[in-house]
């Protein structure tokens, strides 16, 4: 019989079913979305027309800025789902791997903070009143480039993670090993892009 300590940790996921919760997570993600068709659409190297964009199309870009909060949610839904899939390879690395993915998303959520506020600069008229019409791109522009830091900064603990990830896939009696190379690769590749911007 399980003590009441055992219990508490007794896993609340088969490898199975945690396999099935980050592959349905990964799938779902909506970050395409904004990635491959709002934000293209929306920003522009002038400053003047990106607000131009935004201000004819606040919904769209706010529907973005949802798709990375969701996003984000989903990393730690899947950071939790990879650990139980992963303990068994190497417990200690599957923890790693999982809170780099943590802090990753952590990294990204306070990066798309400054989304938000462009979004209210141009939705909220009591938000931008103080700001001259002038002056809106350019703080559109400083917020912009504030969350392409963030978010480049986060992608270097991204690529990190699937280094981790990918490795202990590779070395799993129990899941396709070219897949977890391909994720060692590829995360590498993630912080070497992230470094170099």
């Amino acid at each position: 019989m399980q003590s009441s300590k055992e219990a508490i940790w007794a896993d609340p996921l088969s490898l199975k079913q945690a396999a099935l919760v980050a592959g349905f997570t990964y799938l779902l993600n909506p970050v395409t979305f904004a990635e491959a068709y709002v934000m293209p659409r929306l920003i522009s190297a002038d400053p003047a027309e990106t607000v131009k964009n935004l201000t004819i199309h606040p919904h769209l870009f706010s529907a973005a800025v949802l798709s990375y909060v969701v996003s984000a949610i989903g990393d730690v839904v899947m950071a939790w789902a990879l650990y139980t899939l992963l303990r068994p390879v190497n417990r200690a690395l599957a923890v790693l791997g999982s809170l780099l993915q943590l802090v990753y998303a952590a990294v990204w959520l306070a990066a798309i903070a400054n989304l938000g506020l462009i979004y209210r600069f141009v939705a909220v008229p009591d938000y931008s009143r103080h700001t001259s019409a002038a002056g809106l791109p350019l703080q559109i522009a400083e917020l912009l480039g504030a969350y392409r830091s963030g978010s480049g900064l986060s992608l270097i603990l991204f690529g990190l993670h699937l280094v981790l990830t990918g490795w202990l896939i590779a070395r799993s009696s129990y899941l396709p090993r070219w897949l977890g190379w391909l994720l060692f690769v590829d995360g590498w590749a993630w912080v070497v892009d992230s470094v170099s911007i």
